[in-house]
């Protein structure tokens, strides 16, 4: 079928539950950075979509572990029949996690059924029944989950009502409106907290992403896990880390939390874990995962195809030095931006660490008022001139870098260059809007 066909059909089978569409592509193969619609176009993947392809698409020993390990075994459950591999990943992922504490793994499909796991163990394990997570948040889809987050596109749905979300220290656009000291002023906001509707010995856990990925790429000032980090120890409050977005290597670390000094009680992940294949997992302290025998089964977790694929992708990680790829080139691109940023007043900040990388579109810059419109335009006209990226954002006005680790340097300059010719096209109002208002994302 071609591109048109399919997306008739698309539009006529497939819920509009599961779409966040940026452009009318359909997608063909693709291999490394490269993706080819279905009428042979080829396209610059700033995406990984959704930073799950972090080892890049078409990873041929990939394949020829998983065509291995089918015909070795393609299936047990392993609640009750487990395989070697859920045990060597599992071991992996301790190995390359800090802290000295007695680990355990849990295994999933996805973060938001890892997350599911939070809401559902944290209040048990602790026997306090509060949990705090952070305004702009996306922890995932399910009930758990979605009741964690506090983005603005789980707004219409009705979640537990044992979650307290406060005000994430963003830097750029400040809650108070105030930038001076605030990740202090976030901390004395959670103390208020503590003080009112949220007793500090009420609450099981803080579940933070170390950078707001889906919430706008913001990251914390400096200094800030680690004041939360000491307001939850103080207070026998354990701390979550949500890496599903920008774990596993995406910022030059295993972990995005590993550019601070903390060591967080839980590890959340999800995405690139998989290399493409659905899993998730958590990693944390015994005395949570074991809190309740039984009490989080998925039938096919932790399955031997996605766990081979999984520490297949960790072996292409370590060998081919993607942690240390994702800073060279996440400096080069935030040098380049940072150019055009200096070229166009649209662009309000660009922020990042390694390959995740923000860029907020405004109106202007003195108000920052939000232009999801332009940013929208900007997705879908770099769509037209061979290159995918999308937006995130409460307001839908930043746009998401998080390309395979495995980019090069000429990648990186070719997508500058695109990147360059797109905003001089929308600023100059060559673009058509109406094509633009079906792909609007999150809008």
């Amino acid at each position: 079928m071609k591109e048109k066909e399919l997306l008739q059909k698309d539009h006529r089978y497939i819920s509009d539950a599961l779409k966040l569409r940026f452009n009318p592509i359909t997608v063909r193969e693709a291999k490394g950075c490269e993706i080819i619609d279905t009428n042979g176009k080829k396209y610059l993947d700033l995406t990984a979509g959704w930073a799950v392809a972090n080892v890049g698409y078409g990873r041929e020993s990939i394949a020829e572990k998983i065509h291995e390990q089918y015909l070795k075994l393609s299936f047990t459950t392993q609640l009750s029949a487990p395989s070697e591999t859920m045990i060597q990943l599992a071991e992996k992922l301790i190995e390359i996690t800090p802290g000295d504490f007695k680990k355990k793994v849990w295994f999933g499909h996805s973060g938001s059924d890892a997350n599911d796991l939070i809401s559902k163990f944290l209040p048990v394990a602790s026997g306090r029944s509060k949990m705090i997570s952070f305004m702009g948040s996306y922890h995932g889809q399910t009930m758990g989950a979605s009741s964690l987050s506090g983005h603005s596109a789980q707004s219409k749905f009705e979640g537990r009502g044992n979650v307290v979300k406060i005000p994430y220290p963003n830097f750029y656009r400040p809650f108070s409106g105030i930038q001076e000291n605030i990740g202090e002023q976030t901390i004395h906001f959670l103390k208020e907290v503590f003080q009112t509707i949220c007793p500090a010995e009420d609450t099981a856990g803080i579940i933070i992403e170390p950078i707001q990925s889906d919430g706008g790429m913001i990251l914390p000032p400096p200094g800030f896990l680690k004041s939360l980090r000491k307001i939850c120890d103080e207070n026998g409050i354990y701390l979550i880390v949500d890496e599903v977005k920008v774990g596993m290597g995406r910022t030059g670390k295993w972990f995005s939390f590993e550019h601070t000094e903390i060591i967080p009680d839980v590890i959340v992940l999800g995405k690139a874990l998989g290399a493409g294949l659905p899993i998730s997992a958590v990693i944390g302290r015994k005395e949570i995962l074991d809190s309740v025998a039984a009490g989080h089964l998925l039938t096919t977790s932790g399955n031997p195809i996605s766990t081979v694929a999984a520490l297949e992708s960790i072996r292409i990680i370590e060998d081919e030095m993607l942690l240390e790829n994702a800073c060279i080139q996440g400096e080069l691109f935030k040098k380049g931006l940072t150019k055009l940023k200096d070229k166009y007043s649209c662009i309000g900040d660009v922020r990042g660490e390694g390959l995740a990388i923000g860029v907020e579109i405004v109106t202007d810059r003195m108000s920052k008022t939000p232009d999801s419109l332009k940013t929208s335009t900007l997705c879908y006209h770099a769509y037209e001139l061979g290159l995918l990226i999308y937006n995130v954002g409460i307001y839908g006005n930043v746009l998401e870098i998080t390309p395979p680790l495995t980019i090069s340097s000429v990648e990186v300059e070719d997508a500058l260059l695109i990147l360059d010719q797109a905003f001089n096209n929308v600023e100059l109002g060559n673009v058509d809007l109406e094509k633009v208002k079906k792909y609007s994302g999150w809008g």
